[in-house]
């Protein structure tokens, strides 16, 4: 008989084989069915499940307050150093001493240029107070002047009076004595020979004393005028020249007082200046690092010599959020953080199953970006209902943070993400509490103008 009369499916079954059976009730597409449906049914619930959203962000460790911060100490002179007085790491307090330099420049390399500018500003001194003296003695000796001009005067205005009294009785006498002439010629040549040639040249010599004395009591008197006129200008001229040199010996005075003014601040720069020698700690912390090696280098002012971190900062968080989600956050808004180091499990929708996570609430938010286009937040620990931060962390510690939102199910937030729909938030929650309050007082102003 043939292989291909025999009827395969006719031999099988008569075939006492147990797999055969199986592979004859075996319903396969039912099983993967009920597996599919399983799996939706699972998915379906998960959809429903609560979901918290979260603003996400990087950051470090940091000091809330910036005098906590590591902060390099420079120097505030150009110099040279000459001796360390610390090293790396070592803790110090405020006012030890850090380093030492010295002078590099020509104007300060000697040691006694203090003392010295101190001699001149001194000598200055000295000679300003001769000058000054020299200056009242000037203004005494201008009273002075002025007083002799005064008397000379009035003793001038005297000799005028009286020379005018004077004049007026040699006018008189003169013409007393005319008068006398002319009668007494008269006299002579009426009674022709009864007067005698004496006694009328007797007269005559009279009348002309009487006049020669007028003449010179009139010059006395124009003299005398002439001298008054003379005075004012005699005096004028010397009261000028004493003004002239005082005016010109305040000047002295005023730029030696300039110049005394200039020394007294170089004396003063060079006193300060000598302080900036021997660097000190500002604060008490750790050295943490020396820009500068040995000694002998160079520095520059203003130019950073060691790095000192403050010992007991108040640790923060600068978290670094994107301007789409800063809109989101107010200071007192929890947050949940994560240190690079400290082994964590964090699940951004569910906060509850997290593992080795902290506190944190928002304490400070930037109002400016910074270079790279995101938004500053300030962390500080939250213990009211968290454990304390580890105490071994340091700054510039990585961190991550989630700042927890609205609660949404797990189906409208893979909704969201597939549509890029913005996160769920209420608006007061979004806004700062002073932002909200003036929003308030400007819709009652708004109320109050409209009634």
């Amino acid at each position: 008989m043939a292989l291909s009369d025999i009827d395969i499916e006719r031999e099988l079954k008569h075939l006492p084989l147990e797999t055969t059976a199986l592979l004859g009730e075996a319903n396969t597409s039912r099983i993967v069915s009920r597996w599919l449906l399983g799996i939706l049914v699972v998915l379906l619930a998960l959809l429903f499940l609560p979901w918290q959203q979260s603003v996400r962000g990087d950051g470090t460790v940091t000091a809330l307050d910036p005098s906590d911060r590591p902060q390099g100490l420079p120097t505030r002179i150009d110099g040279r150093i000459e001796a360390w007085y610390v090293r790396e790491g070592q803790y110090v307090k405020k006012g030890d001493s850090i380093v030492r330099i010295s002078e590099i420049k020509d104007e300060y390399l000697n040691p006694q240029v203090l003392p010295l500018t101190a001699e001149q500003q001194a000598a200055k001194e000295s000679a300003i107070g001769e000058k000054q003296n020299k200056a009242d003695a000037l203004t005494v000796q201008i009273g002075q002047l002025e007083a002799q001009r005064d008397f000379k005067l009035q003793q001038i205005a005297n000799k005028m009076e009286q020379y005018r009294a004077e004049v007026r009785q040699a006018t008189l006498e003169d013409s007393v004595a005319r008068d006398q002439l002319r009668r007494r010629e008269q006299l002579f040549r009426d009674t022709l020979g009864l007067v005698s040639v004496n006694d009328l040249q007797s007269f005559q010599l009279r009348a002309q004393s009487a006049a020669a004395k007028l003449i010179e009591k009139q010059q006395m008197l124009l003299s005398t005028q002439t001298d008054l006129s003379s005075v004012p200008a005699e005096y004028g001229e010397k009261i000028s020249k004493a003004r002239s040199d005082r005016a010109s010996t305040l000047a002295e005075v005023s730029e030696g007082r300039s110049d005394v003014a200039k020394l007294k601040d170089k004396v003063g720069s060079l006193t300060i200046r000598k302080g900036f020698y021997l660097i000190e700690a500002p604060q008490d912390g750790y050295v943490v690092r020396a820009t500068k090696a040995g000694q002998g280098e160079i520095v520059k002012s203003g130019e950073a010599i060691v790095t000192i971190q403050p010992a007991r900062p108040r640790k923060a968080v600068e978290l670094f959020v994107k301007p789409m989600d800063v809109a989101l956050l107010k200071p007192g808004r929890h947050v949940r953080i994560f240190f690079d180091g400290w082994p964590a499990l964090q699940i951004s929708g569910w906060p509850q199953v997290a593992s080795g996570t902290f506190g944190a609430q928002v304490a400070v938010i930037d109002q400016f970006p910074n270079r790279a286009g995101v938004f500053r937040v300030l962390l500080v620990p939250d213990t009211t209902h968290d454990a304390a931060w580890p105490a071994q962390l340091r700054l510039g510690t990585g961190v991550q943070g989630w700042a927890m939102l609205d609660t949404v199910t797990v189906g409208w937030e893979l909704w969201r993400q597939l549509n890029g729909f913005p996160l769920s938030i209420s608006e007061n929650d979004a806004l700062p509490a002073d932002a909200v309050a003036g929003d308030k007082g400007s819709a009652a102003k708004k109320g109050g103008g409209a009634k």
